[in-house]
């Protein structure tokens, strides 16, 4: 079987699955490159299994293979806490699927003052499949988050970082080494075209700012002012030095 890419890639994409083979990859990781359903493709594929039968959906298999074919994955980028949660709970087919990537953005202290996404996670706890929906923002999470959730991404959306270039459809690879406490998120491809990390980065920086990039309308002016300061002053991405006299300096200018 052939893995299907997915947000969270496993090292084994385009790899063959063979859990006792010369590679290594476990049986688990059918799990998050499409579990039956993709192996259910690749025999309908072959010619080796009866598609036309009805399932417990009422729908035929044929009918719901073409769905999960063609379901969007693995980025699935939003604005609002709100719009990842309704995702997180639709049974429409705008639900998040395993191997998802929820990129939440503008959440940011320039989009809403750096709020708390613990809904998010905590919705994720709730479904069979949620510990494989890894979660990035440039929000921030709570100290009971759980799961594969990486925050306070910087700079923000809305002051020109990587994530503000996101799309739908992009695939994002994640890395974590737990013994040298060092990690990575890549753009290694978007849809079924595959390019790796460092061709990744070339996109990004290729790419323009998403246009749909806004901060939040009921953002308080006195944390519109307090973002700005902190962004004069070097943002999290410059040390989160609080400086004074590059404030004042800004402000003559």
């Amino acid at each position: 079987m052939t893995e299907k890419s997915s947000g969270v890639t496993s090292g084994a994409c385009d790899q063959t699955l063979l859990p006792n083979g010369p590679r290594s990859f476990t049986t688990l990781q059918v799990f998050p490159g499409g579990g039956v359903p993709e192996v259910m493709l690749h025999l309908r594929r072959a010619g080796l299994v009866d598609t036309g039968v009805l399932i417990v959906s009422g729908r035929t298999l044929d009918a719901t293979l073409d769905w999960w074919e063609a379901s969007p994955r693995p980025a699935r980028v939003f604005r609002t806490e709100a719009a990842a949660i309704a995702a997180i709970k639709s049974r429409g087919t705008d639900r998040v699927h395993p191997g998802d990537v929820i990129v939440l953005i503008c959440r940011g202290p320039l989009g809403s003052g750096m709020e708390e996404t613990y809904q998010i996670t905590s919705a994720l706890k709730y479904l069979d499949f949620g510990k494989h929906i890894a979660v990035l923002t440039d929000a921030r999470f709570s100290g009971v988050s759980t799961g594969a959730c990486i925050g306070r991404i910087s700079p923000e959306a809305l002051a020109g970082g990587p994530i503000g270039k996101v799309l739908d459809g992009d695939v994002i690879e994640i890395l974590v080494d737990r013994v040298n406490l060092e990690g990575s998120v890549n753009l290694v491809g978007h849809g079924a075209d595959l390019f790796g990390a460092a061709e990744g980065e070339r996109v990004l920086a290729a790419r323009p700012m998403r246009a749909d990039l806004v901060p939040d309308p009921a953002l308080p002016p006195e944390t519109r002012l307090w973002a700005a300061l902190r962004r004069v002053s070097g943002g999290t991405w410059g040390g989160c030095v609080y400086d004074p006299d590059a404030i004042l300096k800004a402000l003559d200018g």
